[in-house]
């Protein structure tokens, strides 16, 4: 079962995707006016309960970001030891993961362009699995981690690459242009640790084989990121943790391969689906 944020005729629901089209399941559940708040009630299997016996309700419609109202994003930075090794510094793998927030202004949804800020033309892509929290807690223990997880999506953590230069410490500013990354196209509901555990990630950028990696390779493997990230925060139903993106990136290539208009960047993982964006100028 998908299950997806979409806008029709001016307005927005969220409902199952099939293969014919989507079938609005907002109607249904009052009480959960958004996914987002579906996915804080446990209520993903009510939803898929629903959709069974539902006909398509929509065939023409655009994807949003998928969870446009979260409140928490957290992403996991250089996570792939060959993107470590792309710093040429001679460090080995860091004793700790490195975080960074970003705001669901910074998305948008499949299908949907990436905006290329006047201020600078080093946007660059990232893809990545997302993870949405289903069951919160703090404190998690690495074997229980799997079990707080509610559901899987895709990222193109879209990055200005000169603006997370800009501070000492930080690297929020490159990471939260509005509408700079995608996530989506849906959820997929998470009921197999092979999901997670088998992932093969791909970027492709105009058909261009970019980034081709698996989840297994992280240096910092998804149960260890809800772990430590739990540590010092108390997890909450409907937080987004994006988990890391392999090597590939375009500021990486001599020269460098920045994003440009016209240009269309695919994330895949078979499983999840494929997150499709074009690029434009910002207006």
């Amino acid at each position: 079962m998908r299950f997806a944020t979409c806008t029709a005729a001016g307005e927005t629901f969220y409902g199952a995707i099939t293969d014919d089209g989507a079938v609005a399941l907002s109607p249904d559940f009052p009480q959960w006016p958004t996914l987002f708040d579906a996915v804080a009630a446990g209520g993903l299997g009510l939803l898929s309960e629903a959709a069974g016996g539902k006909a398509v309700t929509h065939r023409v419609f655009d994807y949003e970001m998928v969870l446009p109202d979260a409140r928490r994003i957290l992403c996991v930075g250089v996570n792939f030891p060959d993107r470590n090794a792309e710093y040429k510094d001679g460090s080995a793998q860091p004793q700790f993961m490195s975080l960074f927030p970003r705001f669901a202004s910074g998305f948008t949804g499949h299908e949907k362009p990436l905006i290329r800020p006047p201020e600078s033309h080093k946007l660059d892509y990232e893809g990545e699995v997302a993870i949405v929290i289903g069951k919160g807690g703090r404190r998690i223990r690495q074997e229980d981690a799997y079990d707080h997880i509610a559901a899987l999506t895709l990222c193109n953590e879209g990055t200005i690459r000169d603006w997370v230069r800009h501070a000492k410490f930080n690297v929020t500013q490159g990471k939260n242009w509005d509408r700079s990354g995608a996530m989506g196209p849906w959820l997929v509901p998470f009921t197999d640790a092979a999901q997670l555990d088998e992932a093969h990630i791909q970027t492709r950028v105009n058909g261009e084989l970019r980034q081709d990696d698996f989840l297994s390779n992280m240096m910092f493997p998804i149960r260890e990121e809800i772990a430590y990230i739990s540590t010092f925060m108390a997890l909450q139903p409907g937080d987004i943790i994006v988990t890391g993106t392999p090597s590939g990136a375009g500021a990486r290539f001599d020269p460098p391969k920045f994003l440009a208009p016209g240009d269309i960047v695919e994330v895949t993982v078979e499983g999840i689906g494929t997150l499709r964006n074009g690029i434009e100028d910002e207006a």
